[in-house]
């Protein structure tokens, strides 16, 4: 069986409800437990850094 992965490329979240904002950038690697992680980039700070595909999913989209 083959799952249809999505990840949320280009749309702009945020840590938690009041956390700084990041855009969502490309898948990075797969890990052991079966997540994904992904490259995000700090919206204030330009950094780039990673992030859990399923921590993306549960962060509310900005504003």
């Amino acid at each position: 069986m083959i799952t249809t992965l999505s990840v949320p490329v280009g749309t702009i979240r945020s840590f938690g409800a009041f956390g700084p904002k990041y855009e969502v950038g490309k898948l990075l690697r797969p890990l052991e437990d079966g997540d994904w992680m992904i490259e995000v980039v700090l919206v204030e700070t330009g950094e780039k850094t990673e992030y859990r595909l399923t921590h993306i999913n549960n962060d509310p989209k900005a504003a």
